[in-house]
């Protein structure tokens, strides 16, 4: 399928880069080796590497709308890219042509504090967002666990993270955007107030679009105040599912929890070899770690007291609430490492599964069924507030060759259980190519086609990351 779609794209010639160059200015365009290498990937863990002919790094939304505008015309594939944290091939230019970082818009253009306002450029970063509102008292809630990840990335994925139970995912946080069409038009949605009926929702539509729709340049987002304190406790459990059953009990209290994670001892002990360190209560096979923010630490000991309570009624063996900063920061910073501890552990795939928060446990059961049956391992743990649930089949005492044969139908047979279970088959990573082929198992013909009408009614000529959530 990919060798037929690249016929019908045209090549960046020698001709076109230098019409490009003329587009955004020499020293924003790169063709050298090192460069194209770099660009050619995500971080996918098994998706392979696609180059492309040229990067364009434009610094603003004109110069990005010329740039459309001739790309639409000659048929060339541009695949927009913020920080290529991405973990479903969303920005992987599978077709070659250009990738257009938007790395250099990166400004942060306004911080509103009376309306509680963030304007920040597409390429502006988690982590620098943060360091400019939190002196000012505010803050931007979201943490998807990758705080080298752009705002605009975030934006095309509805990117969610640990701290969704209470803040919602990226939609939530959203009040506006400017975005480039493919055919070169610059559109503005929503802007610095929190309600609006009037026409179709575009800022709605763009958010979660996976950057096949437009190239969202600025951003309008949403701050809180910052919260007083934050704490979090580490819940051991004698099972999954005694963790599982505790979380709609906690979820019924009046004080709401940041975010409720749960893990499995597996993740711990690989965890442990990856940081060279043991963690609190290791050998429990389930744990539940509630992270809390309120406006004095008496609110939180007292919430964590009646947590605890809960908990043990499920099953828990103790809470552990860390007494300093730096514990607090360790703890944390041990599930931040699951990811990159998965990696060095052995070759794995990731799955971001979304189901009712009341079926993780179930959920979860299911993929072990389903492990044995393919024999192959399925490490397990995720966002057990929001029922995003993230699995890892591995490939341990295996030949690797054997496992990649054997994976597809694995991550069917996950897929179809999630959905079975009234969910879906990603919560916070996208579709991307990575995912692609397994849509179909959660939308009929009639969805996908709606989906498909609206990219062709934004994108006649397909050129904006073609390939990726579906082909046309």
């Amino acid at each position: 399928m990919i060798t037929e779609m690249k016929h019908k794209y045209r090549r960046v010639t020698p001709e076109i880069a230098t019409e490009l160059t003329t587009i955004v200015g020499r020293d924003n365009i790169s063709t050298s080796k090192s460069d194209i290498e770099g660009y050619s990937h995500d971080e996918t863990p098994l998706a392979q590497p696609h180059v492309p002919q040229v990067i364009v790094r434009p610094t603003s939304a004109a110069s990005i709308a010329r740039l459309l505008a001739f790309a639409s015309g000659k048929r060339i594939p541009v695949n927009p890219r913020g920080a290529g944290t991405g973990l479903s091939g969303g920005c992987t230019p599978i077709y070659g042509g250009i990738v257009l970082s938007l790395e250099r818009m990166n400004r942060i253009l306004e911080i509103d504090k009376d309306n509680f306002v963030a304007i920040v450029e597409a390429g502006v970063t988690l982590s620098e967002l943060q360091s400019q509102v939190e002196p000012q008292g505010l803050s931007y809630p979201l943490y998807p666990g990758e705080m080298t990840a752009t705002i605009g990335g975030n934006v095309a994925t509805n990117a969610g993270g640990m701290n969704a139970v209470k803040y919602g995912v990226t939609r939530h946080h959203v009040l506006g955007l400017e975005a480039v069409l493919p055919g070169g038009e610059i559109i503005k949605s929503g802007g610095e107030f929190v309600k609006c009926s009037t026409g179709y929702d575009l800022t709605q539509l763009l958010i979660g679009s996976e950057g096949t729709l437009a190239v969202v340049t600025k951003v309008m987002l949403k701050l809180t105040t910052r919260p007083a304190k934050r704490e979090l406790a580490l819940i051991p459990f004698v099972n999954l599912q005694g963790a599982i059953d505790a979380v709609p009990q906690i979820l019924r209290l009046k004080m709401v929890p940041t975010g409720i994670e749960f893990m499995e001892k597996s993740i711990i002990r690989i965890v442990e070899k990856h940081l060279n360190k043991e963690l609190p209560y290791h050998d429990y096979e389930a744990f539940l770690m509630i992270i809390m923010e309120a406006e004095s630490e008496s609110e939180i000991y007292d919430y964590f007291s009646t947590v605890e309570r809960i908990c043990k009624q499920h099953g828990a063996m103790d809470i552990m609430i860390p007494g300093t900063e730096r514990a607090k920061r360790e703890l944390l910073g041990a599930r931040e490492k699951f990811y990159p501890a998965m990696r060095g552990f052995a070759p794995m795939e990731i799955v971001d599964v979304v189901v009712p928060r009341s079926e993780i446990a179930r959920f979860v059961a299911r993929v072990k069924e389903i492990s044995e049956e393919h024999q192959i391992p399925v490490i397990a743990y995720g966002h057990a507030g929001d029922g995003n649930v993230h699995l890892h089949p591995i490939c341990v005492n295996m030949d690797k060759e054997e496992w990649r044969r054997k994976l597809p139908h694995l991550l069917g047979d996950i897929y179809r259980a999630g959905v079975s279970f009234g969910g879906a088959i990603s919560g916070e990573h996208g579709i991307g190519f990575d995912k692609k082929p397994y849509l179909p198992i959660q939308m009929d013909d009639a969805y996908l086609n709606i989906l498909k009408a609206v990219k062709r009614a934004f994108d006649p000529n397909n050129i904006l990351n073609p390939g990726k959530i579906f082909d046309l």
